[in-house]
């Protein structure tokens, strides 16, 4: 252990920094994104690895089982503050060098961790004010991770200086490919006084004096008015909408802010061939991940889901617990939002390699899942997979979270299963390099309409409760149509829709914007403009219906868009039961197909009827409608569609999926995913989500990416149960 005096270590500290993290600014972040293009060459391997979680030495048995699956990536030390530096100022930086050491003797790159997540203990002790207060004055008791007010300036300081001395001391080391900052950022909303008081600030600098204050968030409601921004309110007991919104949109900025502003230390010492991300968990509270990963070189993120009779699509199981999802659709839809944040390949930083989310959920993977999932995963766009993590560890909080060795520490099935999959992925080599999953759909994905439908929900559960994840259920409900329905989609954030919408309407040529109820003018326009250029413009419930600050709009519903759908609407109600359907010739209707939790009481100008309600009094409404203008279409969905609806919808507007010529000869368990290389070969991955082997038919000649196997025009192909074949065009090489 080496101590190093306050003039050695505190010299390459730049006092301003901590300002940097808290300045403010009208827009939030402003840090410049990743100037290093992420290209990756193969599909990297692996696990995370805690060496110093071990009960015994064994680093150089550890790595010849990893190198004996064909690992090609470790990530190591974002968890153990406590480890790099025991006491206030004492530095032990040595211990990883055997690990690093051993990863690239065999091969196998290394992602280094800061440790900023997980606070010590002194440092709790000496500075107890950093702790995050989830109330106001009511802080988190230590004793977890991530309890910390991150924009607190004695954090800051102190996180400083051990991610610079944990960077520094390697990352010149020939092993080190990439840094994740931080882990899983975002977690906490803080009620600090000092971060209330940031954001005060922040809404002077947006605007300016409190008399627009009042007017922009209607605080002459309920005698709201302020005559000094010291009138400001805490958030603990707030109920305007309007003050929630920007709210969770400062506290969004504060983990873009801090992450960014630890890549940029980071970035002082790292070289050009090495990437900077971190670790994201998309249902934290506090995250826009479109923004954090503006600041990085490549999206990382966690992909937990329910296994067993979750992977079967004839199931269709409720999801367990947070954040894992359930069935096929679900783990699509977690890769397609990774790929969403900066519309480029990913990498996979977590997933599930045993039983995972506790003591209680004990659901080890079926054989064969873990081979699908890694595939289906792959086949959105992951560069990378890395379970969490290598051994299943024998204390602490995730004990019973299991990895790729179990408590025992023998090479047991899963062992065996994920040496199958880095075989696999050894032979596809770099034949994806440049890959680019295909989509049918495009969905706009809005944080600012999720977080208003948080505070203010539209729907509510089955006992009457609102429900808080309305904006998720709805955004669901159409993304699973598109899969149901063989398609594939993509996730486009509302930042990334551009300024150009013939361009937009001409490579997305189905768009869904279904709850984007927090839009400004120039979003409603641009949907507006997408129409007449040619795009076919699905909306659902409430788009439209609110401006950018969450305030309900003087128009009348979708605002901007009345024209183009040819439906309006003054009037809606809930639905607390499920309702049938009666459907014009042009719409195939199933006949399980039904309206749910919602409907608008659309008035009709001169839309075409393509389902109503079979019910007394809403039968007068329109339930779905469609009409062409300018150059496009909309379709207008007036109610929450259930699963069989919302496919059948996506049947009709999509003319013809990408992978249609799969389709007609596959068992009806087979769902195919595709994308393209930069040669312009298609690759398609055939996956059976069932206990039950499957067949399809090969449309065209293939290529088995991973044996090499040529397969002829009309060959009948055998998929496994659970299995999944990667087939590329025979034009690819």
């Amino acid at each position: 252990m080496k101590q190093r005096g306050e003039e050695e270590l505190l010299s390459s500290l730049e006092p301003n920094r901590v300002n940097d993290m808290n300045r403010t600014t009208e827009s939030g972040p402003t840090q410049e994104a990743g100037q290093i293009p992420f290209r990756a060459s193969g599909v990297r391997y692996g696990a995370a690895y805690y060496a110093e979680y071990q009960l015994s030495d064994r680093v150089e048995e550890d790595l010849d089982l990893m190198a004996g699956a064909h690992f090609t990536v470790i990530r190591v030390g974002e968890s153990v503050w406590s480890t790099w530096e025991p006491q206030d100022g004492v530095f032990d930086l040595d211990w990883l060098q055997p690990v690093l050491d051993g990863a690239h003797a065999r091969g196998i790159g290394v992602v280094l961790g800061t440790p900023t997540y997980a606070v010590p203990p002194w440092l709790q002790k000496s500075h107890p004010e950093i702790a995050a207060d989830r109330a106001t004055d009511q802080p988190i008791p230590w004793g977890a991770r991530q309890e910390a007010d991150f924009s607190h300036p004695a954090f800051l300081y102190h996180a400083e200086r051990v991610v610079r001395a944990v960077v520094s001391r390697y990352a010149h080391h020939p092993a080190v490919i990439g840094f994740q900052v931080d882990n899983e950022p975002g977690m906490q909303l803080f009620h600090n006084r000092g971060s209330f008081l940031r954001f005060v600030e922040r809404l002077k600098a947006h605007y300016g004096d409190v008399e627009t204050l009042n007017r922009e968030w209607g605080l002459t409601y309920w005698s709201h008015r302020i005559a000094d921004w010291s009138e400001l309110w805490v958030p603990d007991g707030n109920t305007l909408p309007q003050y929630n919104l920007a709210w969770r949109r400062y506290q969004a900025d504060l983990t873009t802010e801090f992450i960014a502003w630890q890549a940029d230390i980071v970035r002082e010492y790292s070289s050009p061939d090495q990437f900077v991300t971190t670790c994201i968990a998309y249902l934290r509270p506090a995250l826009q991940d479109a923004d954090l990963t503006s600041t990085l070189d490549i999206t990382a993120a966690n992909a937990y889901y329910g296994m067993q009779d979750h992977f079967d699509i004839t199931a269709d199981l409720a999801p367990g617990r947070p954040p894992t999802t359930t069935g096929p659709w679900g783990l699509y839809r977690q890769a397609d939002r990774f790929y969403s944040s900066k519309q480029a390949r990913f990498l996979v930083t977590e997933t599930n390699a045993q039983s995972i989310m506790g003591s209680d959920q004990n659901y080890p993977p079926y054989p064969g899942q873990l081979m699908l999932a890694a595939l289906a995963l792959v086949s959105r766009g992951a560069a990378m997979i890395e379970y969490w993590h290598w051994h299943t560890l024998h204390y602490g909080t995730e004990t019973y979270w299991g990895g790729v060795l179990p408590h025992s520490e023998r090479p047991g099935r899963i062992y065996r299963e994920v040496t199958q999959i880095g075989d696999a992925l050894k032979a596809l080599g770099s034949s994806l390099d440049g890959y680019v999953p295909d989509a049918d759909v495009t969905l706009i994905f809005s944080y600012d309409s999720k977080w208003a439908f948080e505070f203010f929900p539209p729907l509510h559960n089955g006992d009457g409760s609102a429900d808080r994840d309305s904006y998720q259920h709805l955004f669901d409900t159409f993304y699973r149509g598109v899969i149901d329905a063989g398609a594939q989609a993509r996730i486009m954030h509302v930042s990334q829709l551009g300024d150009d919408p013939a361009g937009f309407a001409a490579s997305h040529p189905v768009l869904v914007a279904a709850g984007l109820y927090v839009a400004d003018d120039a979003t409603l326009v641009f949907l507006r403009e997408y129409v007449r250029a040619g795009g076919h413009l699905v909306l659902g419930i409430r788009t439209g219906y609110g401006d950018d600050e969450a305030r309900a709009r003087l128009d009348v519903a979708p605002a901007f868009l009345t024209d183009a759908a040819g439906v309006w609407y003054e009037e809606y109600t809930n639905l607390d039961a499920p309702l049938r359907l009666t459907a014009s010739s042009a719409l195939d209707l199933s006949s399980g197909a039904r309206a749910t939790q919602w409907a608008d009481g659309l008035i009709n100008d001169d839309a075409e009827v393509l389902a109503g309600y079979d019910h007394p009094v809403f039968g007068s409404f329109p339930a779905v409608t469609t009409r062409a203008s300018g150059s496009g279409r909309v379709t207008y969905v007036g109610t929450v569609p259930n699963t069989a609806l919302a496919a059948d919808l996506m049947r009709h507007v999509i003319s013809e999926p990408i992978v249609h010529a799969w389709l007609g000869a596959a068992s009806s368990t087979v769902r195919v995913t595709s994308g393209t290389t930069p040669d312009g070969a298609r690759t398609w991955f055939l996956c059976n989500w069932s206990g039950d082997a499957a067949t399809a038919v090969a449309p065209s000649n293939v290529i088995n990416r991973i044996t090499a196997e040529r397969i002829a025009a009309g060959s009948e192909l055998s998929l496994e149960p659970w299995a999944c074949l990667v087939l590329a065009d025979e034009t690819a090489s």
